[in-house]
């Protein structure tokens, strides 16, 4: 019997653990830490699966391999309960109900999303999703960069990155500079972070799109991205924007808008993308593409989540990756700012939205919906040019 697990993992059937996560992955609004919350009273207090202590062991561990949190979590919660076939059921039931309907809306923004009314939807949601990015930074901040030698690394990850550093770079370079430091002992323990990241990004090269390609471009980045589920932004902007030419600025971030107003993990927003790109068979590898990496990293640090919790330097190298995450967050959310806020009452709406967030802590998924809800309004009063 394992630890956190009193009534025998035997107990728990695929059935309960797919209808469980379904069910999960349909009401699950309002982010990472919401979807997690959601998991611990289903699993913990309701049908007491795991201790207290185990889940955050699990919790914990997700932090430290990169992909989703909120599905790591649901993935990890399978393998506890049913091993390999409990991980694959659990994390692809979570995922599904958002899978669906991203698609879907896909399929509805290729068809409606150059008619007025649709843009004007769109109108009022992108300056809600900027303040839902900042409000994410303004929380993560106190946490991520709580020393000096951090808040240093943060500034520095910010620079060189709008500098044109690769932002794989910017990541790791931090995360190394981060663990070199805390071994040595440093005081000034950034300055290894120019030297470590040298790569400078190429300039875009416009190419046609394939399947192939489409499933490459998701699935480095499902294995490569700490941090929060907004650090996502970065690395489509500079791929799929930037290095390929395949969406523009405005399309992007429609993308990351149809991501919030769905339940479920953000990262479905790959769902979104491969249909606009590809059709179904495109949302299909892009979804397969992102997520397949938290199922092999799962799968894989499972059995050994005591011994890198317990690692000075594994804390001290997603103390590095965790800084430069919310760098890139930060420069990505002012480049896209440039095409949300083109007028005074976009800007006003952002602003009045980040205030709401931080200030009243208003569920995003209402201010994304009131925000769709201003853009419809303003192109039925005919206020729209």
């Amino acid at each position: 019997m394992r630890r956190g697990d009193p009534d025998g993992a035997e107990r728990t059937t695929l059935r309960e653990l797919a209808l469980l996560f379904l069910r999960l992955g349909t009401i699950a609004f309002g982010g990472p830490a919401a979807h997690i919350a959601m998991m611990e009273d289903e699993v913990v207090r309701r049908r007491k699966w795991l201790s207290e202590e185990r889940f955050l062991d699990l919790l914990g561990a997700t932090n430290l391999i990169p992909g989703p949190n909120s599905t790591e979590m649901a993935i990890h919660v399978g393998r506890e309960r049913r091993g390999v076939p409990g991980l694959i059921v659990a994390g692809a039931s979570f995922i599904l109900p958002a899978m669906l309907m991203t698609g879907a809306l896909g399929w509805v923004y290729l068809r409606f999303g150059s008619v007025p009314a649709a843009a004007w939807l769109l109108y009022g949601v992108k300056p809600v999703i900027l303040a839902v990015v900042l409000q994410a930074i303004w929380n993560l901040v106190p946490r991520a960069a709580r020393t000096t030698r951090l808040r240093v690394l943060a500034v520095l990850s910010l620079v060189v990155a709008a500098l044109g550093v690769n932002e794989l770079a910017v990541l790791f370079g931090a995360g190394a500079a981060a663990a070199i430091a805390a071994r040595a002992g440093a005081k000034g323990g950034a300055q290894p972070l120019i030297a470590l990241v040298p790569a400078i990004a190429g300039p875009a090269v416009a190419s046609a799109v394939t399947l192939p390609r489409l499933f490459w471009v998701f699935l480095k980045t499902g294995s490569v991205l700490f941090g929060s589920g907004y650090v996502l932004l970065a690395f489509l902007r500079a791929d799929l924007v930037e290095r390929l030419g395949w969406l523009t600025e405005a399309q992007l971030i429609d993308a990351i808008a149809v991501g919030q107003v769905t339940p479920g993990p953000v990262f479905t927003t790959a769902t979104f993308i491969g249909y606009v790109l590809a059709g179904p068979s495109g949302a299909l590898v892009a979804t397969a593409g992102i997520f397949l990496p938290a199922f092999v990293f799962v799968a894989v640090s499972g059995p050994l989540i005591p011994r890198l919790r317990a690692s000075p330097l594994a804390g001290a190298f997603l103390d590095g990756l965790n800084v430069a995450s919310l760098a890139l967050m930060a420069l990505v959310t002012f480049q896209l700012g440039r095409a949300a806020l083109i007028d005074v009452p976009t800007v006003g709406l952002a602003v009045v939205a980040a205030i709401l967030l931080v200030r009243f802590k208003v569920n995003a998924t209402w201010l994304v919906l009131g925000g769709a809800g201003i853009g419809w309004a303003v192109q039925a009063l005919g206020f729209a040019t």
